[in-house]
């Protein structure tokens, strides 16, 4: 148990560094950060001194400001990028506040255009964002296990186990759990 908390530190630890460096490297001061994101001042003082764990709807405001994937950014965190990515090797991270877990299976690359993720919800959860990364990013969204409802450009898809769901982000949407399942999906970005 200590070994995960010390990683999870050591997680929060570089991306404090990495959204610093992203907030820097465009000149942004943190009020025009807070001003492109949404997200207070105060809580960006607190994530870029790894004060706070950042949740997921933080993490997608910053994302979307610096017009990033959640993907991207973690794949920022990471050194290397190598071909073979063994489970023991791929980035895991869990949204402090929901429990939503988020798996970095196949991690963007330069030389290639998709990323692989695997996610879980807790039963009853409701995860929303207000605006895509990019604009048009392609997903396929494949229910592995549970019960999963998509709502994307206002349609809501209710998702069964092996169902995929293809779409591509222009603006806000949302995952959601029943009270009583929780859900394992992949999501394939291209």
């Amino acid at each position: 148990m200590e070994n995960k908390a010390s990683s999870e530190t050591a997680l929060d630890h570089q991306i404090a560094q990495r959204l610093r460096q992203l907030r820097q490297d465009r000149g942004w001061s943190l009020d025009e950060l807070a001003r492109q994101s949404g997200v207070s001042r105060a809580t960006l003082s607190r994530l870029e001194n790894a004060e706070v764990s950042p949740t997921a709807q933080v993490l997608s405001r910053l994302c979307t400001a610096h017009g990033l994937t959640l993907s991207r950014l973690m794949q920022l965190v990471e050194d290397e990028v190598a071909a073979l990515v063994s489970r023991s090797s791929q980035s895991l991270w869990t949204d402090p506040d929901s429990g939503y877990q988020r798996r970095i299976v196949s991690p963007p690359a330069p030389a290639l255009a998709g990323e692989v993720l695997e996610a879980s919800l807790p039963p009853g959860t409701r995860i929303a964002y207000d605006a895509p990364p990019r604009p048009g990013l392609e997903h396929h969204l494949v229910l592995l296990d549970g019960a999963l409802s998509v709502t994307v450009d206002g349609r809501t898809h209710p998702l069964r186990p092996g169902d995929c769901l293809r779409f591509q982000l222009r603006g806000p949407n949302a995952y959601e759990t029943p009270p009583d399942a929780g859900a394992r999906y992949l999501l394939f970005l291209v």
